[in-house]
Formats: structure tokens, C-alpha cells, sequence
């Protein structure tokens, strides 16, 4: 599993909780597990623990605004390695992770914590001789960041910055569907990292902090 040293993964407080759901997939707990400590007694139990998610996508709706923004900057968007671009949707392969979903109703936050892993995917940015390519993500949905590898003209800039911001306020209750667990509704929006870094690159000032992408989709593969 990838380390993250700028990430701050939030699982301390669920450890216990994904150490006992390993290998159920996921697992409806009816009750805090005895051993928890008094000063972390006030955990609820989660509503899904997912100690390996198996597969699974990532897809993001595109913003018409900010396709608008890209077409006014001459960026051409495309997709990198395993990822797909149908139309306005986008979508990431989920490679590995491992998530923890209390329902937002307990009032226990953040109530969706772990990461998810997209290696070998990703954005490309181009415009005339200059490309910029976001890959290999990384979700924390615990303190709400994506992060991702840079690199210009196949040159690496930066390895697992914070690129975009996510916003939850308007992310829907969990749905599982067959095999998979699928949480719809999250905002993407650009960091103030990648705005600044685009806008170097490209020599522009037009790329803004929390310019929204598009609304996220994790359909995440729990069982076989």
C-alpha cells in the first residue's frame, strides 16, 4: 500500500474496527468492539468496513464550466494510461485500498475514511508543445484530499501533491449494488497546489483555486 507522508491517512481511530471486519468484506457491525478504550469509546460502530476493496472505478461528471475553462485556455484534455473519457464523464480504475463508512446520521466525522488507489491513470493537459499529466491518485477521503503524481513534457514536478479538493456536503448515502459499494456526489475542485502549478506551466493566471471539476463517483468493487 502506498505511504503518503502529507497525507495524514485518518484510519487511527478505525483500526480496530478494519482489523476486525478483515476478510468479511463488507462488514455490518452492530456494536463498538468490546476492547475499545474509554477515551475512544465514543466511536460508533461503522455501517461498512471494506479492509481490501478489490476493484472498482472512480468517475468524475465534468463540469461544463469547467470544460468552458479549458477550451478558453487551448487545454486539450485526454485521458492517461487505464483511464477513460466518455463524452464529459471521466473514469480512474480503482487498483487497491481500504475504506471505513459510518452513516452521516451517527454524527461521527469524517464518516468516510481510508484511501483508494488509481495507479497507472490518470489526466493529461496539453497545449501546443506542453503537456502536463496528473496520475496515479490517491483518495483520502478522511481529510477530504485527492493526490496524484505531476509530470511535465513526461518529466516528474511533483509525486503525490494535493491536487484537488473534495467536498462531501453533498455526497449521497451509501448504495451497494451486487458486489460493489458505491458513494455518488462529492465535488471535486482544484487545490490551491495544482492551480498554481498549472497556471506556471501554461503561463496563465486564469487557473483558480477551487474551481469545480465535477461531481465524483466511487463505485467500489467489495466482493467477488
Amino acid at each position: 500500500m502506498r505511504k503518503i507522508s502529507k497525507a495524514g491517512i485518518s484510519f487511527a481511530a478505525a483500526g480496530a474496527l478494519i482489523a476486525g471486519a478483515a476478510g468479511i468484506g463488507v462488514s455490518q457491525a452492530n456494536a463498538a468492539p468490546a476492547h475499545l478504550t474509554a477515551a475512544s469509546s465514543k466511536i460508533p460502530a461503522p455501517a461498512a468496513a471494506v479492509p481490501a476493496v478489490l476493484g472498482g472505478t472512480t468517475g468524475v461528471a465534468l463540469d461544463s464550466n469547467f470544460l468552458a475553462a479549458l477550451k478558453s485556455l487551448k487545454l486539450t484534455p485526454s485521458v492517461y494510461g487505464t483511464a477513460k473519457l466518455t463524452g464529459s464523464d471521466i473514469t480512474f480504475p480503482i487498483t487497491g485500498g481500504s475504506v471505513v463508512y459510518w452513516s452521516p446520521k451517527s454524527n461521527y466525522k469524517p464518516y468516510v475514511q481510508g484511501i483508494l488507489e488509481h495507479d497507472g491513470s490518470g489526466l493529461t493537459l496539453t497545449s501546443g508543445a506542453t503537456s502536463v499529466t496528473l496520475a496515479d491518485f490517491t483518495i483520502n477521503p478522511g481529510n477530504s484530499l485527492l493526490y496524484g503524481d505531476v509530470s511535465v513534457n513526461g518529466k516528474v514536478a511533483a509525486v503525490q501533491a494535493p491536487l484537488f479538493n473534495l467536498h462531501g456536503g453533498t455526497l449521497k448515502p451509501l448504495q451497494l449494488q451486487g458486489n460493489d459499494a458505491i458513494l455518488t456526489g462529492t465535488t471535486v475542485h482544484v487545490s490551491s497546489t495544482a492551480a498554481s502549478l498549472l497556471d506556471s506551466t501554461f503561463k496563465t493566471t486564469a487557473v483558480k483555486a477551487d474551481l469545480l471539476v465535477g461531481v465524483a463517483t466511487i463505485t467500489a468493487q467489495i466482493s467477488k
